[in-house]
């Protein structure tokens, strides 16, 4: 098996068919598997081989998809960077998966402090055009470009080298080597919203697996069209989209980023028909006038990566006629656990486990614990990672007798469907009392002048902590302070009523939307000192 066995099978079927659009450009499944066919033979070129590790540092742009496919050809591990990275972080991590290459932008490469990467070999350089480098017209370049300062007449010995050049110079042949279900095929690192990133390990099997669980689960097939906004450094864009849209044949219409006019004006246009997104996307979405909200070509919504609010699925049932299809999962799980789909949908749930895949609620001992008590969400399935890249103490912490333990407190109910009450290390204890921030941010949500809200804990000498409160306000409103304490006093316990309530013009976030609460937490400590 290979996860590149995508591409080649949409080639086998589909050859002439688009597989990807890039705003003025777009790749057929032939073309496609040429560009990651020269991606794959110029890798092997610089002596780049099975099991190697090669970071991209790449934006949403279809160098990202060529250059994961080729790297996927050789049996080589693919190493997602966040493009928002700063040096220091960039550089943690090409340090701990000891990459041996890596493919960035002109842009991004100041970011990359290579003179402290020793190991680092080679550094490929992608226009950042999008595109451009994997254009025909760029195959004119020669190998003995210069790029700063160093010729490439011998690329095996060169650190830093034009991607152009890189593939100009290799075959359009090559085959998919055959992987065995537990090699490592990709790294992406951990968001680092609860402490320092960890290099979560999937492999083909992991990927391969949960592809076809979200194929089947949504129903995916070779006429839809997809819109990928979402950041393909994430698993949700890498593999919930990326992988699957392609194992499909289906059409993805590949964006640098969210932009709400443009995502609308994008889904008309190419006449999108399946939506992903989390749940401030729809949110945002919600706030549009109808008419400027064309979504009439779309048969599916789905979310994940966030607790979706109950108040925007039913709006957005309301406004468009169809439901948001909720899904949970993490990267460690590849990311697909749980769906809630329309034919056993229970509004709040995030549903059931996926084909092949086990999920209980358990203690802190891990035993598992009645239908209706709170725990932790632990799952087992073909979908858990390998561990955590060159973490033996933090792999097996998290995986307990093949038993995924995913820090997310939840409960199920009698019928077998799973609710996400809140991550463990969000929970807020305030004199000994459990406070939940996700439940103390359904009730202000329910505030009419609320627009978007964050609750968390900060440390108190007496009470452990106090809950604080950082809320968005919809334009045009205005709500003073002690009139939004009284409103949560009304429909709370004392202890859950946030202590403190600031009104922000917005949420810092990472980037597929989850609020960045260790900011909060840190700024509001800072604050107090």
């Amino acid at each position: 098996m290979n996860i590149a066995k995508n591409v080649e099978r949409g080639r086998s079927l589909f050859p002439e068919k688009i597989a990807l659009v890039f705003e003025q450009q777009s790749f057929t499944y032939k073309k496609l598997n040429e560009m990651a066919n020269r991606m794959a033979n110029g890798l092997k070129a610089l002596g780049i081989s099975r099991g190697d590790r090669v970071a991209l540092f790449l934006p949403n742009i279809p160098e990202f998809v060529i250059c994961y496919l080729g790297i996927q050809k050789i049996g080589a591990v693919a190493v997602s960077i966040n493009v928002m990275f700063k040096r220091d972080e960039v550089k943690f991590i090409i340090e701990d998966c000891t990459a041996a290459a890596l493919i960035t932008t002109e842009e991004l490469r100041e970011q990359v402090p290579d003179s402290e990467l020793p190991d680092l070999k080679h550094i490929a350089i992608a226009s950042g055009a999008g595109g451009n480098s994997c254009s025909a017209s760029s195959f004119s370049c020669l190998s003995s470009e210069r790029v700063n300062g160093r010729g490439q007449g011998n690329i095996a010995g060169a650190k830093n080298i034009r991607l152009e050049t890189l593939m100009a110079n290799a075959s359009v042949s090559a085959t998919a080597v055959d992987m065995n279900p537990k090699e490592p095929a990709a790294i992406l690192y951990t968001s680092g919203t609860t402490g320092f990133p960890k290099g979560a390990t999937l492999s083909h099997g992991n990927v391969i697996s949960n592809m076809y669980s979200t194929i089947h689960s949504c129903g995916m097939r070779p006429q839809d069209r997809l819109l990928l906004y979402l950041p393909l450094f994430h698993c949700f864009g890498q593999n919930f989209i990326l992988n699957s849209g392609l194992n499909s044949c289906a059409t993805i219409i590949l964006q640098r980023r969210f932009y709400l006019e443009e995502v609308l004006k994008t889904t008309a246009k190419e006449g999108i028909t399946m939506f992903f997104g989390v749940p401030g996307v729809f949110a945002k979405l919600l706030d549009m006038p109808s008419t400027a909200c064309d979504m009439s070509s779309v048969r599916y919504y789905f979310s994940a990566a966030a607790l979706m609010p109950v108040e925007i699925v039913q709006r957005w049932q309301q406004q468009h006629g169809l439901a948001i299809h909720e899904g949970y999962g993490l990267t460690e799980t590849s990311p697909f656990a749980c769906y809630n789909n329309n034919l056993k949908n229970k509004l709040g749930s995030i549903g059931m486990p996926i084909d092949n895949v086990e999920m209980k609620i358990v203690d802190e001992n891990g035993q598992p614990v009645p239908a209706g008590e709170l725990g932790e969400i632990a799952v087992r399935g073909p979908n858990v990672m390998l561990g955590y890249w060159n973490r033996p103490e933090a792999t097996a912490k998290a995986i307990v007798n093949d038993w995924f333990r995913t820090g997310d407190i939840g409960r199920m109910d009698e019928d077998g469907y799973f609710y996400i009450v809140d991550r463990l290390k969000d929970m807020i204890n305030v004199s000994g009392f459990k406070v939940y921030p996700s439940e103390v941010e359904r009730t202000i949500s329910q505030h009419p002048a609320v627009a978007e809200v964050a609750v968390y804990g900060v440390p108190d000498r007496v009470k452990s902590e106090r809950v604080f409160a950082n809320i968005r306000l919809k334009s045009d409103t205005l709500v003073a302070k002690e009139d939004m304490i009284a409103f949560c006093s009304d429909r709370m316990a004392t202890y859950k009523v946030p202590r403190t309530v600031n009104f922000v013009d917005s949420l810092p976030k990472n980037a597929t939307g989850k609020v960045l609460k260790r900011r909060l937490r840190e700024e509001a400590i800072s604050a107090s000192v």
